[in-house]
């Protein structure tokens, strides 16, 4: 009897401390948007289906643009939203919002309630892509860590430029704005200039075998939640476009580091740095309708390109030489598909051409400018 009793009270101590874990649980401390769509009874307002869902939110945006057919038209539109779990989302998911007159703001609270995040939601109407770059559009971001590139079309801002300095912020976060791989520069062929340059990782680069960083900018989005695991993930290039593209003009200077490392920070005395510069043109949706977006494990190799462009070679130079590389490919492009933005664009420029794999030289240098894209109209 005594050591049934004995069992018993055992048990009852167990289920007691199990209870207690569960209850002393800590809140989820974190607040983002993980992914947001629009709801099928606004099918109308959009050209395609994809323009009506953001999957994957990076977890460094604060702005969530969603493109429709007319602006002016546009009736108060329930957005739905999937948060962290515990978090709640300020105005109430799903509500119905007025957004013809600009972005709405909402406000994501941690489930501890103490931590929030702000983000922008608004809508746009689709425009043409503009055809000339001069990068004199940048600021610092909103923790004033590093700089950010956008591009302002019929007034309105377009955040379609990205780099990899969200990442590196990871590696070096004391690290000062002009210290990060993708800065600018003053003295640009015309005004500004980006200045993109392959710094070291320091001691954490080290420790997860990503010695270097190579200053890069692209069209598409960075999203560091992969930072750690599949860097090549990180970055999902391109934009969707509407014009069937023939060239790319610019203008660079270009310096290789001094000593090129392989991934393990070794010295390979027989190579020297090279800067990258290629385009392509790529279906962004496959046969079932699914959503396509290419990294930088696919973006030269995926079978969904139709069109593909890239500057043969760059030599070393400190004056302000022109590159030029022309759309190669015998895919046949649907003009219909390419009026609904049913392609997409990616456009990339890398201070070293194996950065992604972490080869290259500390110090090597690309600066980019008046970049031009000439369309078959």
């Amino acid at each position: 009897m005594y050591r049934r009793i004995l069992i018993s009270a055992l048990m009852a101590l167990v289920c007691l401390t199990l209870a207690s874990c569960f209850k002393d649980e800590a809140p989820n401390t974190e607040c983002d948007i993980l992914e947001a769509w629009v709801g099928d009874e606004f099918a109308s307002h959009f050209l395609q289906k994809n323009d009506m869902r953001i999957a994957d939110v990076p977890s460094g945006e604060q702005q969530l643009m969603f493109t429709v057919k007319h602006l002016e038209e546009l009736p108060p539109m329930a957005i739905h939203f999937q948060i962290t779990p515990g978090a709640t989302i300020v105005p109430e998911n799903g509500s119905l919002q007025d957004f013809s007159k600009g972005p709405v703001t909402y406000t994501v609270t941690s489930e501890d309630g103490q931590w929030h995040r702000t983000y922008q939601v608004l809508f746009q109407e689709m425009t043409h892509p503009s055809n000339e770059y001069d990068f004199e559009y940048f600021e610092l971001n909103d923790k004033e860590k590093y700089y950010v590139w956008y591009e302002m079309m019929n007034g309105s801002r377009s955040d379609i430029w990205a780099t990899g300095n969200e990442g590196y912020n990871i590696a070096r976060p004391n690290a000062a704005a002009d210290e990060y791989p993708s800065t600018y520069d003053s003295n640009g062929y015309e005004g500004n200039c980006v200045k993109l340059t392959t710094c070291s990782t320091g001691s954490w680069g080290k420790t997860f075998k990503k010695p270097i960083a190579a200053g890069n900018l692209f069209f598409g989005k960075f999203n560091s939640k992969y930072a750690l695991t599949n860097t090549l993930m990180c970055t999902e290039m391109g934009i969707p476009f509407t014009k069937k593209p023939l060239k790319v003009t610019g203008y660079y200077k270009y310096k290789p580091g001094d000593v090129f490392t392989d991934k393990d920070f070794k010295e390979v005395p027989s190579r020297i740095d090279e800067a990258s510069i290629y385009s392509v043109l790529y279906l962004n949706h496959d046969s079932e309708g699914n959503s396509i977006v290419l990294h930088g494990d696919d973006v030269l190799s995926s079978q969904m390109i139709v069109r593909k462009a890239q500057v043969a070679s760059l030599p070393p130079t400190d004056v302000w030489t022109q590159f030029e590389m022309v759309y190669e490919g015998n895919a046949s492009i649907d003009e219909q598909l390419l009026e609904h933005r049913g392609y997409s664009l990616a456009l990339v420029f890398s201070s070293s051409k194996t950065g992604d794999t972490f080869e290259g030289a500390v110090g090597s240098t690309l600066y980019i400018d008046k970049v031009k894209l000439v369309f078959d109209e």
